[in-house]
This record gives C-alpha cells, structure tokens and sequence, in this order.
C-alpha cells in the first residue's frame, strides 16, 4: 500500500515514515512542493505519485501564534484540508484527516464522544473544526481522526522541552488543571495506517468512515502528572529529572485559551476498526528507553 501524506517534517509524518515496513510506502509531500496555504492542483500532485490513500498531515499548529495569524491558520488548516479532500475526492481516493481535541471546548467531565457538541475556544481549534467540516463536505469517503497531546523522540513537545528543562532546573511549575491523554505520534502512525488499510480494502462501507477519537488508552491526567511521570521513568534510566508543582492554568497565562478538558473516548475507533491505542505509560516509555538509547534527553 501506498501512502501519499501531506506534510514533511511533523511528528506524525516523520512516525508514518519511520514505522513503514516493506509492505507500506510513505510519500511525503511538504513545501515548497505542497503547501496549503496555496494548494494549487493538488489532484495533478497526487496522481503522479499513483497513492491508495491520501493523509492529510500537515497543518497549522502554532497554537498562540494563531490567534494573531488566524487568516493564515484557517487557510492551512480549513481551506487547506478542504483542498486535500477535494483532490482525494477527483481521484476516487479515501482521505484521512487528523484533527485536534481542541475543536471541544473543554467544558466536560466526562470522555467526549464523537457525537458531542463542537465549541472550540480559540483560533487555532476553530480553524481545525473548519477543516473537519470542509473535509466532510469534499468527500464522504473520508476518516476524521482526532487525537490529543502528541508528543515523539523528535520535533518540539511536551516530553522533549521537559527533559530540556529539568537538565538545568531543580524544580518546574507546571499546569495542574488541563486533563487530557498524551499520545505518542509512534502509536498514532500505527493506527494511521490500521484505518488506511481498512478504507482501501471497503471502499463501500460507511461504517468505516466519519469521525474517530484516536487517543492512547488511560488517563485522563494532567500535565503536571504527565511530568511527573516523565521524570519517573527518566530517572529510572539515569535521564535529567526535576521536582514537579502544580499551578493552574491562570498561573501561567498564554494568548490562547487551552481545552480543561480534552479527554476523547476512542471505544469507536477501536469497535469499527479493531485499532486500540497502547496505554499513555507505554507509549512513554518507549520514546523514553529510545532517548536514553541515543543519548538525546532532550
């Protein structure tokens, strides 16, 4: 199987990339051959590279910068993703699209479902959901795969920036009051592939396509908690480690407004496609034991 998918150097791509094996080939297409902030022909661009599936990557992800640039954020990441289903839909070809926990506004106390209520809270998720609706609009031979707090052994993330910290620091303040599910881009680029294969082979089942959680399993916890573990198992290796306290999120004040509350059920994606993503702790602890193994704690 053939993926084409949008976006070069994000952490989902470059998992997509590094998780291939010899029956999966990865087409990874970013500027200044694709960019969605001016799509152009996109149904030309991917023909030439002749995909099963095309994945939609790439995306505006500065989550405060968009709130200044929101024109630019909802060109990316509406228009944009639009663009994508459009091209997908041209070429006969399914489309997944990865979407954010930030399209809720964080209001619930209870795992959200599919079917809940959209209300994002900043720029930055309304230009996600615009891309949501946009996809669904293009095409119904689509996957809409929202997940939460990506982190990898690469590229900018929670994990990496605390391990950078904590070399330095004894102890860091961190936000105590957001709940949500750390997922690893290794494990999402697993169950991309799980759902690309399940399009491709029923291209007339509509149970297959629509909108799906893809979170890792646990949780929710907070940030602080996700760095406290982080150093747990850090520690445990030899790795930097820091004391944690909690503040809240008013303690620590950024131009967007982040969801309390972005823990998503993901019992659909796993009753519809068989794909259960491993517990939050697992997912840790293998990019954790693949930093210590290369030496890169931060």
């Amino acid at each position: 199987m053939r993926l084409v998918v949008t976006g070069s150097q994000g952490q989902v791509v470059r998992s997509l990339i590094e998780r291939a094996g010899p029956d999966l080939e990865i087409v990874a297409l970013g500027r200044p051959e694709l960019d969605l902030e001016h799509p152009g022909d996109l149904a030309a661009l991917f023909a030439r590279h002749a995909p099963d599936v095309i994945v939609n990557a790439a995306a505006y992800t500065a989550v405060d910068k968009a709130e200044s640039e929101r024109e630019t954020a909802f060109a990316v990441n509406g228009a944009g993703a639009g663009a994508v289903a459009a091209a997908a839909k041209s070429l006969d070809l399914p489309v997944v699209q990865i979407s954010t926990d930030y399209v809720f506004d964080g209001a619930g106390g209870k795992p959200l479902l599919e079917t809940d209520p959209t209300g994002p809270i900043g720029a930055y998720g309304a230009s996600k959901l615009a891309g949501e609706l946009a996809v669904a609009a293009a095409t119904p031979n689509h996957a809409i795969l929202r997940t939460a707090w990506v982190y990898a052994p690469f590229g900018a993330n929670f994990v990496r920036t605390m391990l950078r910290l904590a070399a330095t620091r004894d102890e860091l303040k961190v936000v105590g009051d957001q709940q949500g599910t750390p997922t690893s881009a290794l494990d999402i680029a697993v169950a991309i592939e799980a759902v690309a294969r399940n399009l491709a082979a029923a291209p007339d089942d509509p149970q297959l396509r629509g909108v799906f959680h893809m979170t890792a399993s646990g949780g929710p916890i907070s940030w602080a908690d996700f760095a406290t573990e982080i150093f747990r198992q850090s520690a445990s290796r030899g790795g930097p480690s820091a004391r944690v306290t909690a503040i809240s999120t008013s303690d620590y004040p950024t131009p967007a407004r982040r969801p309390a509350w972005s823990c998503l059920d993901a019992a659909k994606l796993s009753a519809v496609h068989g794909v259960t993503l491993p517990h939050w702790r697992d997912g840790l602890n293998v990019i954790i034991k693949r930093l210590d193994r290369q030496g890169e704690w931060q």
